[in-house]
């Protein structure tokens, strides 16, 4: 058995696999011994059948297409390992010469793994983004707790911004009613932007019991193909107005809420949380300026079937995430009006960085001898089991590999930022806005980091 990596062009290696006949031969039998039950000659039982007889009855090369792959799924598995390729979709082969004589002469073809150029990434300069914690944030989260925690009462006077009113609402499109359109005794907190465009705003200043005309254009970007562009009289019946009845936000008030006795108490739990939050946010943001600037550095050709495999990864996720709602796929399909294509394209861009990012950092990696210690792992799954109440051993119980795989390439992972990170010009830039804290907390290190 004779194999040669001709050329690898393209991400593509193309292989020249020669097989005897002698090995050939043994393929063959070994084809005819397993499938052998499969063929009914007369005077014979099943499975008795001589090979002979069987290739005179059907053909000599009756056995050939399942030998050849036989031949060629250990040549080409052999190729792999000595040339060292690294295969990222299943190979093609394409038979140039077979028989019982000439043994195997094939071509094998398949997509690698691509070479990544890293460019610059010692002494990049990086701003990291800080938020400090302000005592206006501290009353800001009280006041949330304080509206959850709102009583609801009934008030005979027009609705008011800030009011929670129930209402009947139904459209009409030229004097017809539009599909679901329509809904009763339905709660909107006015302010809250669930209603579409002047709608809500129409409800202000309306008095329970009344009922009223609102003519509503919806946006051509509008989601709901349906609606986009359209022109909708909705019918408005106002039957509630309630007021939010606020409680006092003192000592009382923070034993109803929370575990602590004082409303000082509540007060730097909450500063305590929110100044993690901020640190988590700062180190995210640093996180992502360096790897947004790694990434622009590197060159890599990804092949379309890594993109395309992603792609699947990520929609199933998508899929699992839509069954703990109640839905599948074809339901969220015909809910946003979107071709299997459309739906489809949405994750490109996304599935794109990930694969990029995970070849990039796997470059970097090796560059630098970026390795998981057996001792970093133990670290690892100790604080594991430790959090699941349990035992190492009976953590580790619970794993397999592809588990332990995955522990590995998060510790690789973070690993692989600690060391970018620390050869960083890293600069620190304040942020004034709070919201810009929940907003950028988590983002930034792509799917695959």
């Amino acid at each position: 058995m004779k194999v040669n990596v001709e050329k690898i062009e393209n991400n593509v290696a193309t292989l020249k696999i020669e097989v005897e006949a002698g090995e050939f031969e043994k393929a063959i039998e070994q084809s005819y011994r397993k499938n052998v039950r499969r063929f009914n000659i007369p005077g014979f039982r099943r499975g008795k059948a001589p090979r002979s007889l069987i290739e005179r009855y059907y053909g000599v090369e009756v056995f050939y297409e399942d030998a050849a792959e036989i031949v060629l799924s250990e040549a080409y598995e052999k190729a792999v390992e000595e040339n060292n390729l690294e295969p990222v979709d299943h190979p093609h082969f394409d038979i140039d010469e077979i028989g019982k004589d000439k043994g195997v002469v094939a071509t094998a073809r398949v997509t690698v793994k691509p070479e990544v150029k890293l460019g610059q990434y010692k002494g990049l300069e990086v701003e990291k983004l800080v938020y400090n914690v302000t005592e206006e944030d501290v009353e800001k989260e009280l006041k949330v707790l304080q509206e959850k925690n709102a009583r609801l009462v009934t008030v005979e006077r027009p609705a008011q911004k800030g009011d929670v009113v129930v209402v009947d609402l139904e459209g009409f499109e030229n004097g017809k009613p539009v599909k679901d359109l329509k809904v009763e005794n339905y709660p909107v907190e006015l302010g809250s932007s669930l209603l579409v465009e002047n709608l809500e705003e129409s409800i202000i200043g309306m008095k329970p019991g009344e009922v009223k005309e609102v003519t509503v254009t919806y946006p051509a970007e509008h989601p709901n193909k349906d609606l986009a562009g359209k022109e909708v009289l909705f019918k408005v019946s106002l039957k509630e107005v309630k007021e939010k009845e606020l409680p006092p936000v003192d000592d009382e008030f923070a034993k109803d809420v929370s575990e602590f006795e004082t409303l000082e108490e509540l007060k730097q739990d909450i500063r305590n949380r929110l100044e993690q939050r901020a640190k988590s946010f700062s180190e995210s943001s640093l996180r992502g300026a360096v790897l947004s600037k790694v990434l622009e550095q590197a060159e890599v050709d990804i092949p379309q079937v890594m993109v395309d495999r992603e792609i699947e990864r990520l929609i199933m996720d998508f899929a699992f995430q839509l069954r703990l709602r109640g839905m599948d796929i074809n339901q969220y399909l015909e809910v946003s009006k979107l071709s299997p294509e459309e739906f489809k394209g949405r994750f490109q861009e996304r599935a794109y960085n990930n694969v990029k990012t995970a070849l990039v950092l796997e470059a970097l990696a090796k560059a630098e001898n970026i390795e998981v210690t057996e001792d970093e792992l133990d670290q690892e799954l100790a604080k594991y089991a430790e959090a699941s109440q349990k035992s190492v051993a009976e953590y580790k119980k619970n794993l397999n590999e592809d588990d332990l795989e995955r522990i590995k390439d998060s510790i690789l992972t973070r690993k692989i930022f600690d060391f970018l990170i620390s050869q960083a010009k890293v600069s620190e830039k304040a942020v004034e806005n709070v919201e810009k804290v929940s907003e950028g907390e988590g983002e930034g290190e792509g799917e695959q980091a």
